[in-house]
């Protein structure tokens, strides 16, 4: 079992915050930062059923409820199961959480490709995805997450490959 939760306090009311998660695969997208990864692309707007995902990883909208949580159910790369989705977490009316969870249980071949390449990758991108938030919000914080050389050694690996 795969349990792997980022999440960071931001300096803002939940409604706010919870515009960000709304904001997912569209043209104003202030939570995913797809200027550094690729880009989270559905089917159709944001919402239950939509199909997308970004690279190769795939995923359906399984719950969405505007504003506050958003759920996707995995279909790629093959042998991830499970879900992975935002939330918003109120800690008093101008402070909350955003958290990013996943979870899921691996079967072959991702109980390799999990650790080896998606895990760093993954943390990566969700420590930019916060980053992006806080920017979005106006909120001075810490210094931007910093890949590792493993990531960015993966990410040099994963441009050679693409056509």
């Amino acid at each position: 079992m795969v349990r792997n939760i980022h999440e960071r306090q931001l300096a803002a009311p939940p409604a706010a915050v919870g515009t960000l998660i709304d904001s997912l695969a569209t043209a104003d997208d202030r939570l995913w930062p797809r200027g550094q990864w690729p880009a989270m692309r559905f089917d159709r707007p944001l919402g239950v059923g939509a199909r997308g995902g970004h690279g190769p990883i795939r995923y359906t909208v399984v719950a969405y409820e505007p504003g506050a949580r958003i759920r996707f159910e995995f279909s790629a790369p093959a042998g991830f199961r499970g879900h992975h989705g935002y939330e918003v977490l109120r800690v008093t009316d101008q402070r909350c959480l955003l958290r990013h969870s996943l979870v899921m249980t691996t079967r072959w071949p991702a109980w390799v490709s999990w650790p080896m390449v998606y895990r760093p990758l993954h943390d990566a991108l969700i420590e930019d995805s916060l980053d992006t938030a806080a920017h979005h919000l106006g909120l001075a914080s810490a210094p931007p997450h910093r890949w590792t050389r493993r990531v960015r050694g993966l990410r040099s690996l994963v441009r050679r490959r693409q056509p």
